[in-house]
């Protein structure tokens, strides 16, 4: 029987590697043009052709690879349960990981314009810091679809590591090397502390596949045997702990309260570009990780809602802090990086609300707060990162990033001022801009899940209250930019008709995921992700989803 069994799986190998391989086709190709960047630059190829050419056509090549398997496929682009599982079900390959897939590619796609149009890096350094960029976006892509304990620290840390050399990378900044320090120094202890957590839980359980850690815990905390006795509780007790060790190294890539104090250095020291980079990329892969985390620990039964309002604190907290500290700043980053803080907050709380929904058995409910997340992120991409450009362009221009240089901009560069304007009141949640929608469909759910406990209203009304004290500090910049007058003494700052095309490009969606069918089509694409995340067993298949 043994000797038919290993025969089998011989024979079958080739197929499932060749299937395996097709649907990990966008992250090799990513790969391949690190590996690509590494050549030209050993073999002084970069010297006739810059490094940004190559990231540049790699990354749209992996795109159009992505973006055509979905084209053509539509819904049956991915797969659920046991049959989207890669690599013995070290990966998985269903909506979710398609969805971020997408989002982190567009991303990177611009992040590589940006980067172009701004300088930074160098035609030197630039296969370096693209090399870095593209490993951490990989390392990003695989946090979304990690599907096994292992995995998902080597994601976190494939990630992590490239980012802390790219904070790092103007090398004769002093404040860039002490903020890379202390991002490196922060982040290998949320590592071990991760790290430790992983082993107790797949040492404890014996398994470290997400599907068969939450299948072994519902079998511990549901079976007659042992319950009640000190072995049985201690079992919980390590996994629990261990369960919070994984949440903590999540919560640091989520830069929340209290694991939040990496990131205004970080974000002060690093340019403009990494900074961007970092704010959105980081947090989608994190939230993608999170949902696929916490949708497992439904099988906690009488903990889950204790860990829900655990973790809708540490929201409130992250909202508030992050809201608060960020109306002190003079910087404009560091302003940015107190507001990361705040949203992340935001979108934690569409994460609780479906834990608690998903214990209650709503799983409609489950996929709406799952959906609101999802449409957050795809708005906090253009919002965030149309900030950050713009602070980047007016860079180049003035040397500054400090709040009081952006005094009587709207002499010297309009439509910069304009659309930095768009992106910030985005960011605040007034309507009729994407902002605004995205918190609407965030915070709805969130009290529909009243009904099932009282702490989501809780949230709701911390999350209305911050979105006021938000306005505060949003309005020093365009205050700043409109109303002050430029002093006599100042650079100037006027910028090509390149850059605002471009800073256009990421302020146009703002608006028309505010006001604009563009809101159906994305809510749709969403809620279809949501639904096959959240409501198909393992081992399941589907291809569709229902119609709201």
């Amino acid at each position: 029987m043994l000797a038919n069994s290993i025969n089998q799986l011989i024979t079958d190998l080739p197929t499932q590697i060749g299937s395996d391989v097709t649907a990990f086709l966008s992250e090799l190709v990513l790969c391949g043009t690190v590996v690509a960047l590494l050549l030209g630059r050993l073999l002084g190829i970069d010297r006739k052709m810059p490094g940004h050419w190559i990231a540049m056509a790699g990354t749209l090549i992996a795109f159009g690879i992505a973006f055509g398997n979905v084209y053509a496929n539509g819904p049956d682009a991915y797969q659920v349960g046991e049959d989207a599982q890669l690599f013995s079900g070290l990966l998985v390959n269903d909506g979710l990981t398609v969805f971020f897939r997408l989002f982190l590619l567009v991303f990177l796609v611009l992040v590589i314009a940006l980067t172009v149009l701004s300088g930074i890096p160098d035609n030197e350094d630039g296969p370096d810091f693209y090399t870095l960029l593209i490993g951490a976006t990989i390392g990003m892509m695989l946090m979304a679809s990690a599907n096994h304990l292992l995995m998902l620290f080597l994601a976190v840390e494939m990630a992590s590591v490239p980012s802390y050399v790219m904070v790092g990378f103007l090398k004769g900044k002093r404040l860039s090397s002490e903020a890379a320090l202390k991002y490196v120094v922060y982040g290998a202890g949320a590592a071990g502390v991760m790290l430790y957590g992983t082993s107790l839980v797949a040492g404890m359980l014996g398994t470290g596949q997400l599907h068969l850690v939450a299948e072994k815990l519902r079998d511990l905390l549901t079976s007659e045997v042992g319950v009640g006795t000190d072995m049985s509780t201690a079992a919980v007790r390590t996994i629990v702990l261990g369960v919070m060790m994984i949440l903590v190294g999540l919560a640091f890539k989520l830069s929340l309260v209290p694991f939040h104090f990496w990131c205004p250095d970080a974000f002060e020291g690093a340019p403009a570009e990494v900074g961007g980079f970092l704010s959105v990329a980081s947090k989608a892969a994190a939230f993608a990780l999170l949902i696929r985390v916490v949708h497992q620990l439904t099988g906690f039964g009488d903990l889950a809602v204790p860990l829900a309002i655990g973790l809708g604190v540490i929201a409130v907290v992250s909202s508030t802090f992050g809201n608060l500290a960020a109306y002190f700043q003079t910087n404009v980053k560091r302003m940015l990086a107190y507001s990361t803080i705040a949203h992340a907050g935001y979108m934690l709380t569409g994460v609780v609300a479906m834990l608690v929904a998903l214990e209650d058995g709503n799983q409609m409910l489950a996929t709406d707060c799952v959906e609101g997340v999802l449409f957050y992120l795809s708005v906090y991409l253009f919002m965030n990162l149309g900030a950050f450009a713009i602070v980047a362009l007016i860079r180049n221009r003035t040397y500054s990033e400090e709040i009081a240089d952006y005094r009587g901009l709207k002499n010297e560069c309009p439509w910069l001022c304009v659309m930095m304007a768009v992106c910030l009141f985005s960011l605040v949640g007034l309507p009729p801009l994407g902002g605004f929608v995205a918190k609407f469909f965030v915070l709805a759910p969130v009290w529909e899940a009243a009904s099932i406990h009282w702490s989501m209203g809780v949230l709701v009304g911390f999350a209305l209250l911050n979105t006021v004290f938000s306005l505060f500090y949003y309005l020093k910049v365009p205050v700043a930019m409109f109303i002050v007058d430029r002093p006599e003494d100042a650079r100037p700052a006027r910028t090509g008709s390149t850059e605002a095309v471009f800073v256009l490009l990421l302020t146009a969606p703002i608006l028309l995921l505010g006001m604009s069918p563009l809101i159906s089509k994305l809510s749709l694409a969403a809620e279809r992700v949501a639904h096959d995340t959240i409501t198909v067993p393992d081992g399941a298949r589907t291809s569709t989803s229902p119609e709201k």
